[in-house]
């Protein structure tokens, strides 16, 4: 039986992350915006938090709360800036739970434990310039050459790209296979033919590290493919159930955001010898904020459930996606209006969260794929057949450490 109220664990959790933001980064999140700048800082304070493997089990490095506790640091780090809580979705996310779902005790030991310490950061390298929702037209090759795989092409679009030591790459090792033929590979920042730039002048989430990576004859070795050769669009899509998960708990943030904003604007100004929120048709834009947030939500933790329980979630947390980053769109884009004139200037927070929240409709699934995969899920045309490999069910066998105050 679902119950969505939370734990002392988890409201604590909550009052940790909230206060990290508050302090740590919302006095300079200005400042990192402006200058494109991501600072690496926050990766290794929130490593000193334990907040870098929050649902990975404790034997594993973890602190072995579950998937809901995720979405909750999610939420918070958002409230801060999205650059941060798309950092934890692609180190968590995408790529050390996938390692958890996929990956063999060898490669668990080398790579997820660190990282889910927070001592290495993990991402993932998927999208091409010319593949983005349709993962087939990759164009990155692996070559089998005695105990290597060689590696060659490019990706574009990756979160954390000069700043991960670990990457989860794909790559056809079989063209004639189509999507069957795909596999994924762990790739190391300091193996040669590795290479990445930042890329510059984007529309929103200023204050993350995006950009390209470069395979050159890469030689990876064979004990580092993930799953078995022509696995990797399965495990592709089931590490964006993961993704899609933060990034739709990270929107439930991006909308308390608006409307803790848009609150407080309401009471500082006056129109027409009254506070603006006294006026019915601004009003209805906080009354819409608040039903995204608590519908988003509910969608969200709908999703958290399922994988506690161990249940495959990719239609639900299709949905949960989709609807939390529409609301949260429409949320940011009240928000400045409300905010008049000074919702155009960086002087409030309001311009920030409205850039920010173009990405999140478009990455991991755009809102026309989440449309399409809904109505085929309705129609009977799309189907969930159960995955080999799952999430392992919450609880884990051994006690949850907590956190760090």
């Amino acid at each position: 039986m679902m119950n969505f109220a939370l734990t002392e664990e988890q409201e604590m959790v909550r009052k940790v992350v909230r206060n990290f933001v508050d302090k740590e980064i919302m006095p300079h999140i200005r400042e990192w915006d402006a200058n494109q700048h991501f600072e690496t800082s926050i990766m290794n304070r929130l490593a000193e938090l334990d907040l870098m493997g929050v649902c990975i089990p404790e034997e594993y490095g973890g602190s072995g709360m579950d998937y809901n506790t995720l979405a909750i640091v999610c939420e918070e780090l958002e409230r801060g800036d999205t650059a941060f809580r798309t950092a934890v979705s692609v180190h968590t996310g995408l790529n050390s739970l996938t390692l958890l779902q996929w990956g063999n005790e060898f490669q668990k030991e080398k790579y997820l434990k660190p990282q889910a310490k927070g001592e290495k950061i993990g991402a993932f390298g998927l999208t091409e310039p010319n593949a983005g929702s349709d993962v087939a037209a990759i164009q990155t090759t692996a070559t089998k050459e005695g105990d290597y795989y060689i590696l060659n092409g490019s990706k574009t679009w990756i979160s954390l790209c000069d700043i991960a030591d670990h990457f989860i790459v794909f790559a056809y090792t079989d063209k004639s296979k189509k999507h069957k033929g795909i596999s994924a590979f762990i790739v190391e920042r300091d193996m040669p033919g590795f290479s990445s730039r930042a890329i510059k002048g984007k529309l929103g989430i200023r204050a993350g590290n995006t950009g390209e990576l470069f395979f050159d004859n890469l030689k990876v070795p064979k004990e580092n493919l993930l799953g078995e050769e022509g696995e990797g669009f399965k495990i592709a899509m089931s590490a964006l159930d993961n993704g899609r998960f933060t990034v739709a708990a990270g929107a439930c943030g991006q909308i308390m955001a608006c409307l803790e904003a848009s609150v407080n604007y309401c009471h500082e100004r006056k129109t027409f010898g009254k506070e603006i929120g006294k006026h019915q048709l601004v009003q209805q834009m906080i009354a819409k904020m608040e039903a995204g947030l608590q519908s988003s939500r509910l969608l969200v933790y709908r999703a958290g459930w399922l994988k506690n329980e161990g249940k495959r979630n990719t239609r639900e947390t299709s949905l949960a996606k989709w609807v939390a980053c529409d609301h949260a769109n429409e949320a940011a884009n009240d928000a400045v209006q409300i905010h008049g004139a000074y919702g155009y200037s960086n002087e409030y927070p309001v311009e920030r969260y409205l850039r920010n929240s173009k990405a999140p409709v478009i990455y991991e699934g755009t809102r026309e794929i989440h449309t399409i995969m809904q109505a085929e899920y309705v129609l009977g045309y799309r189907e969930d057949k159960p995955l080999n490999r799952m999430l392992p069910k919450w609880p884990y066998e051994k006690e949850s450490a907590g956190m760090k105050n």
